[in-house]
């Protein structure tokens, strides 16, 4: 395809108030478009009747689908019916109701705990459905691919151009700060600065430690978003990453030091550690001329700011 052009278009970003979606926010209002949002309490993006209204009324002619139901290792253990569902329910009614509304471009976020739990590393965007997935969040994996595999039929049935992305491991302003659904890098700030501010002389962590991660900065995901909006379309999925990985345990030394805690960090071998590495092949989009830009360290600074800010303790 040609760049395809944001500038004024009507532009709906589902899932705004996430953080991905703020930062989809964020980085659109540099795009000279309309912006179209709507809280859940507006509207139900599991309601089909209500989404297919909402669509017929508003017309957008983009759509960046980062609603999900999301969360950590504990989150997708304790609710796996709520994962499964609610993710699967959003995704069909927003990209049917973007199908049914002839909308020009979607762009859906998907996740690189789709790919098998022991892939190849880093991992190929042919890896997807070619081994068993990790089981602590196979719930949410499930339901992302059958969303990726949705935009697939629509391409091939009705040409729509649409398209998937697969983030790495994501972090930033906007995450989510709780001790039992947030994702790794959220829980450790949180934990971290707890143990700090109550002078725990120890911080125990969950496993080994040695599990290699992925890091990516929202903000550096938007940009992606909006390049590949621009100059991505077909039907196989694309990864968005760094290419650089880190072990928990180094990651946890790097939060430590940002918050400030002085302590003893311990490991909890008894508890999962989930997948054991997974490091996504980037050389797709890198062949299409982006590259992330923002430094763990970096990162992690602004996100402990952002932590600060909101005054969770």
């Amino acid at each position: 395809m040609g760049t395809y052009k944001l500038q004024g278009k009507k532009v709906f970003i589902a899932g705004h108030q996430g953080m991905v979606g703020k930062a989809l926010t964020r980085a659109l209002e540099k795009e000279e478009c309309q912006i179209l949002t709507v809280t859940r309490k507006e509207l139900d993006l599991q309601n089909q009747a209500a989404v297919n209204q909402w669509f017929k009324d508003q017309r957008p002619e983009v759509i960046f689908l980062a609603a999900a139901k999301v969360g950590g290792i504990l989150a997708n253990t304790l609710y796996p019916a709520e994962f499964i569902y609610e993710n699967l329910m959003i995704q069909q009614n927003v990209i049917n109701a973007a199908h049914q509304s002839t909308s020009e471009r979607l762009i859906f976020l998907g996740s690189s705990c789709i790919y098998p739990r022991m892939s190849p590393q880093p991992i190929p965007e042919e890896a997807l459905l070619s081994g068993p997935l990790e089981e602590t969040n196979q719930w949410y994996a499930i339901a992302k691919i059958a969303g990726l595999k949705l935009i697939e039929a629509f391409r091939k049935q009705y040409q729509c151009d649409f398209i998937s992305i697969m983030p790495t491991n994501l972090y930033g302003p906007g995450d989510h700060y709780d001790s039992q659904n947030s994702h790794v890098i959220p829980a450790l700030i949180l934990k971290f600065h707890t143990a700090k501010m109550n002078g725990h002389p120890t911080v125990n962590l969950w496993g080994t430690g040695t599990p290699l991660r992925e890091f990516l900065h929202v903000d550096d995901l938007a940009d992606a978003c909006l390049f590949l909006a621009k100059n991505y379309s077909d039907s196989q999925a694309i990864n968005v990453g760094t290419g650089k990985e880190i072990s928990i345990k180094d990651l946890a030394a790097k939060i430590s030091q940002v918050v400030g805690y002085k302590g003893e960090v311990n490991f909890d071998a008894t508890k999962p550690d989930g997948t054991p590495r997974k490091l996504l092949d980037i050389s797709k989009i890198a062949h299409l001329g982006w590259s992330a830009r923002t430094p763990l360290d970096e990162g992690l600074k602004n996100t402990y700011q952002d932590f600060l800010t909101k005054g969770i303790l």
